[in-house]
């Protein structure tokens, strides 16, 4: 490929449309107060069973995850676990709480391992937490990119839970920012919902991809602008005025050569600037965003961690 071609071809990338789609990142850190609120959804330990080793280990596993010191909460659990007689029944509940830990670790992998190898497999609505388990499970496998059994567990709650697989629908299209899906899901909730004002607030605070492309276009600088970068929009402005007045200089002088080389650095300018006046307008929408159904998540318990009705 001849270097003509090759600049024209990078001038061409650097001028692609950029996506409307936002891809925010909505995240929460677990709080030991809101845990703190959750009772367990076992029996306590009877005296007896506390005056065992295993019982033992038992308690002191739950004080350190109900304080949230979930690594030696693992650990203290697993030496309960080495320890219980198979037969009981308490196996199962410190299985429960070790796949718990890891997820509330956002360990995912360890935690799919853990269940795959304990009895929580055979698990059904009898278990008495069964309903924070499979949410636990749909949850992992999502973040590991487990579709299928994604797929079989998010059925099951439809199908066992339906409130919480509404919940949890509002709660993905919310974290991975779907537009369309949170407009669908909208139209059937009672009006005016709670998504209403954060639908609102967006649609008038969010800035057009296109549109601030085309602005950059007409006038470099212009795009950063619309989108409130001023000081971006005055370098981007006196960038390209000071590469356009070099190359007509050089032209104008015969200096044939300087001036295509100065034209080449300005063209790089130019689209590289359209480009990225889309990329800050996506940017600064995801933001909007993702203020905004943060505190959809939080106020209206929407983020998967605090659907759970039990703790340890």
């Amino acid at each position: 490929m001849n270097r003509p071609l090759l600049i024209l071809c990078l001038l061409f990338a650097a001028c692609t449309r950029v996506s409307d789609k936002i891809e925010p990142r909505v995240s929460y850190q677990i709080q030991e107060r809101h845990f703190s609120r959750l009772q367990s959804a076992f029996t306590s330990l009877t005296p007896d069973e506390r005056a065992t080793d295993w019982g033992r280990e038992m308690a002191i596993a739950s004080a350190f995850a109900q304080s949230l010191d979930l690594y030696r909460a693992v650990s203290t659990y697993k030496r309960a676990e080495i320890l219980i007689p198979p037969d009981l029944s308490r196996k199962q509940e410190i299985e429960y709480d070790i796949l718990l830990c890891y997820y509330l670790g956002k360990r995912y992998d360890e935690a799919i391992e853990s269940f795959e190898i304990s009895t929580l497999a055979h698990a059904d609505k009898a278990f008495p937490a069964y309903h924070d388990l499979l949410l636990v499970l749909l949850e992992c496998y999502r973040e590991l990119e487990a579709p299928d059994k994604e797929q079989r567990i998010a059925e099951l709650i439809e199908k066992t839970y339906p409130d919480t697989s509404e919940e949890l629908k509002v709660s993905y299209s919310l974290r991975t920012g779907d537009l369309p899906g949170l407009l669908a899901l909208n139209s059937d909730l009672p009006h005016p919902s709670y998504l209403d004002p954060m639908l609102a607030c967006y649609a008038k605070e969010h800035k057009s991809v296109g549109k601030a492309q085309a602005l950059n276009a007409l006038l470099p600088g212009a795009g950063y602008l619309y989108i409130g970068q001023k000081k971006s929009a005055a370098t981007a402005f006196l960038l390209n005025g000071l590469f356009i007045a070099a190359a007509y200089q050089f032209f104008h002088r015969g200096h044939i050569a300087a001036g295509i080389i100065t034209t080449t650095f300005e063209a790089g300018w130019y689209f590289g600037g359209i480009y990225g006046a889309g990329e800050e307008a996506k940017y600064y929408n995801e933001r909007i965003y993702e203020y905004n159904a943060t505190q959809v998540l939080n106020e209206h318990s929407l983020f998967p961690v605090l659907m759970l009705r039990h703790a340890f």
